[in-house]
């Protein structure tokens, strides 16, 4: 069931057709029984929902924190829109006396909108979801069906309404920050720009960023003071097109400019056409993908400083393989990208890099979490052809060569005690005292 974000009220009345036979339905439930053997048990799965408000607003289902004793498993999914919104897809998952039961709701909400109203209209897609799983319940004779008023300004737009802004979206962006002590110094500024258009056929976007750091340290050795500045700024942008060829295939064309002092490049350009291909449907993307996307094109340089190989500029053909597996099932979520880039007039320069995450449950309160990335590296031509400085050095100012790099990490977290928990008590909510919460 597909939900915009402003007509979920309006919706309640659809599930109050839908459970006509039963003796008493409802959308919004009042306080019912906290009798654990009469309520729906339920298990959330939900990056993006806010737990307490769910507990405070819906406290007539019992919240469990193991999937094998509960009725339901809400596994939470979101995606970005094209307008710059998202869409909170909630999938209903039944166990034990639902199992191999499934529902579906969904949420989209447009960019800008509050916490607030995001979080109010999750919970109602929820609810929602629920009404037909609670009727199965002793609970279910105390349901009630509600309606509420919609301004004429909260509808959605109609079918064939014309929209003024054909799709295409906006945003700008800017932070920066200043710190100060006696000895030491850091400026720090960021701007973005993107606009994009994204439709069931189409997809294009355009965007920039820029970003300057500066850090100043000061000290005294050897009876004289000394004063250390290092600026780092890094400036990029970029533009793809993408045409949709169905529920698996894709074709565009990216182009990508950047400078930055830390690679050593005064400005680097690439343009390269591409085609992807998705084992599953696209449509599927935020339960499970696995995307192969190759793309040949032209990269141009011109470098800071003489590079290891002498030159300052060339310009170089290029091609580059990306595999994507992301997916999030009721045992956990699993993610990772395999790419591999090179130079199609040297195939001893290229780069090799593979990422991946996983999140399992083992059993019950046991859950472990797993990450890594490697890449092996051959394709290094920005290196400045002097050695670096001790200060380039320990500052990290600019790339320093290297045939690999490698990252790993490892953690779990095991809960044990009650299996429920439906009560929410906000006191001491800073402080020593959230350590409680």
């Amino acid at each position: 069931m597909r939900t915009d974000a402003p007509a979920l009220r309006t919706g309640i009345l659809a599930v109050a057709l839908l459970c006509a036979a039963a003796p008493s339905v409802v959308a919004q439930v009042p306080i019912a029984s906290r009798d654990s053997g009469a309520a729906l048990r339920v298990f959330l799965d939900c990056e993006f929902c806010d737990f307490d408000h769910l507990r405070t607003e819906m406290p007539w289902v019992d919240y469990v924190r193991d999937r094998t004793v509960a009725d339901v498993h809400i596994l939470g999914t979101r995606i970005e829109t094209g307008a710059g919104g998202s869409r909170y897809t909630l999938n209903l998952l039944g166990l034990g006396a639902f199992a191999g039961r499934s529902d579906s709701v969904e949420v989209v909400t447009q960019p800008g909108e509050s916490e607030d109203f995001v979080r109010s209209n999750v919970v109602r897609a929820i609810q929602l979801g629920l009404v037909q799983y609670v009727l199965q319940t002793p609970n279910g004779r105390m349901l009630r069906l509600s309606m509420e008023d919609v301004d004429e300004d909260e509808r959605p737009r109609r079918a064939g309404e014309r929209d003024p802004w054909n799709a295409w979206v906006f945003e700008v962006g800017a932070d920066g920050s200043f710190d100060r002590e006696e000895q030491q110094s850091d400026l720090q500024i960021e701007s973005s720009i993107s606009v994009r258009r994204v439709t069931e056929r189409w997809k294009i976007g355009i965007g920039a960023d820029a970003e300057f750091n500066r850090d100043r340290f000061s000290g005294v050795e050897d009876g004289e003071r000394i004063t250390v500045i290092d600026t780092r700024e890094n400036y990029s942008g970029g533009a793809v097109v993408v045409k949709s060829l169905g529920p698996h295939w894709a074709a565009g064309a990216e182009a990508s400019a950047s400078s930055s002092t830390f690679q050593n490049t005064e400005l680097a350009i690439r343009a390269a056409p591409a085609i992807e291909y998705s084992v599953w449907p696209y449509a599927e993307a935020t339960r499970r993908q696995l995307a192969f996307q190759y793309s040949v094109g032209v990269s141009a340089f011109n470098y800071r400083e003489e590079t290891i190989y002498g030159r300052f500029s060339e310009t170089r053909p290029t091609h580059a393989l990306v595999i994507g597996y992301d997916m999030r099932q009721p045992w956990g979520s699993a993610e990772a990208q395999l790419e591999t880039a090179g130079f199609l007039d040297d195939f001893t320069q290229y780069h090799v890099e593979f990422g991946a995450e996983i999140d399992i449950r083992l059993f019950r309160g046991l859950s472990l979490d797993v990450g890594a990335s490697a890449a092996y590296v051959k394709d290094q031509l920005a290196l400045v052809k002097r050695g670096a400085t001790p200060q380039e050095i320990f500052l990290r100012s600019r790339a320093l060569r290297t045939n690999y790099r490698f990252d790993l990490y490892v953690g779990f977290s095991y809960t044990f005690g009650s299996i429920f928990n439906s009560i929410v008590n906000p006191r001491f909510g800073s402080g020593p005292g959230q350590i409680l919460r």
